[in-house]
């Protein structure tokens, strides 16, 4: 080997196996629960040997929480020489969250720094959400967390059939064999034999029909205060959702649509005719198998019906709440039947 050759070889080897090596690091540290590897590398860290003096939480990408929504936390630890240390996600440090316990009240905190309120108003209707945090190894540095409800966002309740489901596709034919070889030899021909017919493609199987829209019934009223709430309460025969929609800036969209037919599956192709063997004469190619029909469309659901009583106190917010009962293929359903009158509280 040349010398030249030879030293780049040398070079390449120890280049290579770094590079596997830092490879099968990053594919360690893509694994769960390899906390314990980013903190050895100095990626992550916790604070149990840290010198935490006071501890501040946020919560991000808002510091308010809709009934349904959810947030994480960001907790930034201070240390007697005077550095802070900011979580990992929205806070962009490397500090793990299994440095810290949660005590919630209201809301549900993971392990992760997820907060969530739960989609009943009810449950969070009248109380303040509450995190407590503790530092572990650091029992004294805490850190409290008042979340603000907020209802000025855009629900839903969602009543709608579901759609069909696809259609399986039909199976592709079988080619067919080619036929056997004769002899060209002019002193001694024979005919090739014919190739045999390609099998058919199978058909498509029919989508599913889509379900019909649920038969819902909707009551609205307006809690009064400094700052008015719609109180909604959305029910079918089979369950029920509330809401508090705040008519600045909130809304409740409400559907009962059919749903959509599902699609035919294709049909197979058809399998191609063998070729016929070279011989004198040469045999005929087999015929092409016929291709399968294509499944039909599901039928699509019939819209829902809609059936709404409003209070006349929240008659002037009506248009903060959106009504949606079309069949699965777009047409318009049964007009939603309002009445005003007198509703009351709903909770």
């Amino acid at each position: 080997m040349e010398p030249a050759r030879a030293a780049r070889v040398r070079l390449v080897g120890p280049v290579f196996r770094v590079a596997s090596a830092s490879l099968a690091m990053l594919v360690l540290l893509g694994l769960a629960g390899c906390e314990s590897i980013a903190v050895g590398l100095h990626l992550r860290m916790r604070l149990d040997r840290e010198p935490v003096t006071t501890l501040a939480a946020r919560l991000a990408p808002q510091s308010a929480l809709s009934p349904g929504g959810r947030g994480r936390l960001v907790i930034i630890a201070t240390t007697a020489d005077g550095r802070q240390l900011a979580t990992v996600g929205p806070g962009h440090g490397r500090v793990l969250f299994d440095s810290f316990s949660f005590a919630a009240q209201v809301v549900q905190v993971k392990a992760n720094g997820i907060v969530s309120l739960p989609q009943d108003p009810r449950v969070s209707d009248g109380r303040v959400p509450h995190v407590h945090v503790t530092t572990l190894g650091h029992p004294d540095v805490v850190a409290d967390l008042q979340i603000p409800v907020r209802y000025d966002v855009a629900f839903a309740a969602h009543f709608s059939g579901r759609d069909g489901f696809p259609g399986a596709d039909g199976a592709n034919g079988f080619d067919g064999t080619a036929g056997t070889p004769g002899s060209i030899d002019l002193t001694n021909p024979s005919a090739g034999g014919n190739g045999s017919d390609g099998s058919d493609g199978g058909d498509g199987f029919n989508g599913g029909d889509g379900e019909r829209g649920q038969a819902i019934h909707v009551w609205v009223t307006l809690r009064a205060g400094t700052h008015p709430l719609l109180q909604v309460r959305v029910a079918s025969i089979t369950r029920e959702q509330f809401f508090l929609v705040d008519p600045e800036g909130g809304t409740l969209s409400i559907d009962a649509n059919g749903g959509a037919g599902g699609r035919g599956g294709s049909g197979g192709r058809g399998g191609h005719g063998g070729a016929g063997g070279i011989g004198w004469p040469s045999g005929l190619s087999g015929h092409d198998g016929r291709n399968g029909s294509d499944g039909h469309r599901g039928n699509d659901g019939a819209a829902g019906t809609i059936a709404m009583e409003v209070d006349a106190r929240a008659q002037p917010f009506i248009g903060r709440i959106q009504l949606s009962n079309k069949s699965g293929s777009g047409r318009p359903g049964p007009s939603p039947e309002v009445h005003v009158g007198t509703v009351a509280a709903l909770w």
